[in-house]
């Protein structure tokens, strides 16, 4: 359209002239002043077609790609290795014997964390989902991002999703450990919210059974006596209501997250945050059994991550949350 309309405005512009100068034919000076005129013209006509389409351009609303306004998508996008998982069956003894000749020590440690089990729960008639490339580094399989940035103005936090029975532990919105869990069984679930490391023991008992030791014990709910410590992993929910951690989890996290500060019996400082959220659903297919049908079906889902946003705000509203410790006046010298 724009094409049409300066070729007819320039073919009209040059009928006008063309007809001046047959009704003039023989003044030389008139024909060259009119020659003049219409080489103006054009100009003029040209630099005002070329402001128009300028000021049109400019005034042109900026195409966002729908990625980019789409935060539940891109928050940031998940890193993941090009990897394609499949379920092995144990069926037999001999396919056991097989499963363990084919993968080297480390590469089992991986496929166990993938599966939320222990090595000695493997045996015939269980049901693994394993990668097509194994690495040795557990972090290239997270379900989790390694950068949230809703979470960047949080020192440490630790998440723990009952439905996928995972952990992560993120340092100012980045990465640094996820692993595998058994959070509470059924009928005693582990409490979803917002918690705060309390206290912790190298070695704790089971108030459930005085024959439980619960290594590396870190609480989160005092009252209820509610942590997280080493215990076996089934590869289900299982526990009364504690949240079950590989060993070497389960000391990381005693050794990094912070515990609360007390002014007397009140609390003064909060520890560091556990975010419980999720829930596991027993009537479906294990969620990393899932992984083989679309890999993508261990990520967030929107109402999760609406429901940490809001329990991210409610850390931002506690003012206990940001208690600055007063250093010690050192002594004059």
């Amino acid at each position: 359209m724009k094409k049409i309309y300066k070729s007819n405005l320039a073919l009209n512009m040059s009928s006008f002239f063309n007809t001046l100068k047959s009704l003039f034919p023989t003044d030389l000076f008139f024909n060259n002043s009119l020659r003049s005129c219409s080489v103006g013209c054009s100009l003029f006509v040209i630099y005002c077609l070329s402001s128009c389409n300028k000021n049109e351009e400019s005034t042109r609303p900026v195409e966002v790609p729908v990625k980019v306004l789409d935060t539940i998508t891109v928050d940031p996008p998940l890193e993941r290795l090009a990897v394609v998982y499949h379920v092995d069956s144990i069926k037999n003894r001999t396919a056991l014997d097989s499963f363990n000749s084919r993968y080297s020590e480390e590469q089992r440690k991986i496929i166990y964390a993938l599966n939320r089990i222990d090595q000695r729960k493997v045996w015939t008639g269980k049901e693994l989902v394993v990668p097509d490339t194994i690495s040795t580094d557990l972090m290239d399989y997270s379900p989790f991002p390694k950068q949230l940035g809703m979470v960047d103005t949080i020192p440490k936090l630790v998440l723990i999703s009952q439905r996928i029975q995972a952990f992560g532990l993120y340092e100012a919105g980045k990465l640094i450990k996820w692993g595998p869990v058994s959070s509470g069984k059924k009928s005693t679930p582990t409490p979803n919210g917002l918690h705060y490391g309390n206290y912790k023991a190298k070695r704790k008992v089971s108030s459930v059974n005085k024959d439980w030791i619960l290594p590396y014990y870190f609480n989160f709910m005092n009252f209820e006596g509610v942590g997280t410590h080493q215990y076996s992993l089934p590869g289900y929910p299982a526990s009364h209501a504690c949240v079950r951690l590989y060993m070497d989890d389960a000391q990381f996290i005693y050794d990094w997250a912070s515990m609360w500060k007390l002014n007397g019996t009140s609390i003064k400082k909060n520890g560091t945050p556990f975010i419980v959220y999720g829930e596991y659903d027993y009537n479906k297919k294990k969620p990393w059994l899932q992984l083989a049908d679309s890999l993508e079906s261990n990520d967030f889902k929107e109402d999760e991550l609406e429901m940490l946003r809001t329990h991210i705000q409610s850390y931002k509203d506690d003012a206990k949350n940001f208690v600055v410790e007063e250093e010690p006046e050192k002594p004059l010298t």
